[in-house]
């Protein structure tokens, strides 16, 4: 019990009285009490405790690039291509989750059904409740699949591993890695990337936001916008000599 006389004021508080009272496992926050006594009423002041607040970094102010340009995709196929023991199937799978924006369980389900190889189109099967959609396939797209089906001629899905199996999104989401540690990328690369790289090409291309999203299989427009808000290209005629 505190005891004091009128207009006396005091610093401090009982530390056994507090934690007596506060049940096993509580955290007690130190504060600072001022009791101001006097005869005919008493004040009572709390005083906020201070908080250290986080000093802004340069690392949380660095934006970090989250996709890969056309040039990075070409040096990671190419490199596919060399190094890898089966380089033409890995280039061609990064090049159709390129072209059409695949997320990495889009493009290890394809399947050969969903490939119309005479009339150049893709039946895209979108994950996440996306707009499913018909994507055509253009000429360099074309032949590399044409070849894939002539080596994996009895296989449903397009990519398969040594197994005979459907190549699964970690073992795409390991060879992006791998290939691009082995193409000296800057920085670590993952699948998704390479949807990103999809959006930003072609809204620096112009293409029409509304058509940009079916074409991906956003349900909310907002995730379309930021590729049109991120591009460069946009400003190009800013400052003109």
């Amino acid at each position: 019990m505190l005891r004091t006389r009128p207009g006396a004021s005091i610093l401090h508080w009982d530390h056994d009285a507090l934690h007596a009272a506060a049940p096993p496992f509580t955290t007690v926050q130190k504060m600072c009490i001022t009791y101001t006594v006097g005869d005919a009423q008493a004040k009572f002041i709390r005083m906020k405790s201070t908080s250290k607040k986080r000093t802004p970094s340069i690392v949380n102010l660095t934006v970090k690039r989250r996709y890969l340009t056309q040039r990075e995709i070409e040096r990671l196929m190419d490199c596919a291509r060399k190094h890898g023991r089966y380089g033409h199937r890995d280039a061609t799978m990064i090049l159709v989750a390129y072209r059409h924006g695949l997320r990495a369980s889009e493009v290890c389900d394809l399947q050969w059904q969903q490939i119309e190889l005479s009339e150049g189109r893709l039946h895209v099967h979108r994950v996440k409740n996306g707009i499913s959609s018909v994507h055509p396939i253009r000429g360099d797209e074309m032949r590399a699949l044409r070849k894939l089906r002539r080596e994996y001629p009895k296989d449903a899905h397009v990519f398969v591993s040594e197994r005979g199996g459907p190549i699964s999104p970690i073992g795409f989401h390991r060879l992006i890695q791998r290939l691009g540690e082995v193409a000296k990328m800057p920085f670590p690369i993952h699948p998704h990337m390479l949807r990103h790289a999809c959006g930003f090409k072609l809204a620096n291309d112009g293409h029409d936001t509304r058509a940009l999203q079916h074409y991906l299989g956003h349900k909310n427009i907002q995730h379309t916008v930021r590729y049109t808000e991120m591009a460069p290209d946009r400003f190009k005629d800013f400052w003109r000599d």
